[in-house]
């Protein structure tokens, strides 16, 4: 059976969008739903996906009630799973969060960073046609960063996935492999990819001249 989340603020789930009719499940929690819808409806535009899904990860999110196609474009470029029109209707919007639940189960092999290109299959990244030899960690850890560039990953949530630890350990382990990784990306001409959120944590920017923490 497959579970969905509604991400609401005010207003309640419309019976045209509400996938329980065609056999979905409303999960108690969006955040543990193979897709979460997010209610668009009366939002700012501009905001980035990560502040729209409330918690969820923005790549499981189907974001509807989004009529301007330009703020549509928006958020699938910022990283929404997918972004959709007050009038959609459910068999449109079901078939939609079918494919989504499903490129979800999708790992890629690689990922684009600009100049970097991450290979799953090799645990490495390139610049160019040179490998920088990264540690394991240091890919695990270059790798998620790269799964949503620009949004802050905090410190405990990189221990968790990376070091799969529920605890603080009494090292700076996230900082050397950081420094570490820094050096190596330097070292490839490409400083500055890597950044340190103010608010602690870290993130990803694609061009070592932007600063992309959000």
């Amino acid at each position: 059976m497959s579970h969905f989340g509604w991400v609401t603020g005010r207003r309640d789930l419309p019976p045209r969008w509400d996938l329980r009719r065609v056999g979905w499940t409303l999960a108690p929690v969006a955040a543990s739903a193979r897709v979460s819808l997010v209610d668009m409806r009366g939002r700012p535009a501009g905001l980035p996906p990560a502040r729209l899904c409330d918690g969820v990860d923005p790549a499981r999110c189907l974001l509807v009630g989004v009529d301007r196609g330009q703020e549509r474009a928006r958020l699938l470029k910022a990283g929404g799973g997918d972004a959709l029109a007050s009038s959609v209707e459910l068999p449109e919007l079901a078939q939609r969060a079918v494919r989504l639940a499903a490129a979800q189960e999708q790992v890629p092999r690689r990922r684009e960073l600009g100049p970097v290109t991450l290979d799953l299959l090799h645990r490495d990244a390139r610049a160019g046609r040179g490998w920088l030899s990264l540690h394991p960690r240091e890919f695990e850890l270059l790798w998620r960063l790269a799964e949503r560039p620009g949004e802050r990953v905090s410190r405990s949530r990189l221990l968790r996935e990376v070091w799969r630890l529920d605890f603080e350990p009494c090292t700076n382990t996230v900082e050397v492999h950081v420094s570490r990784l820094r050096a190596k990306l330097a070292a490839a001409g490409i400083a500055g990819l890597v950044e340190t959120d103010p608010q602690g944590g870290y993130c990803l920017s694609q061009r070592s001249e932007e600063r992309l923490c959000a």
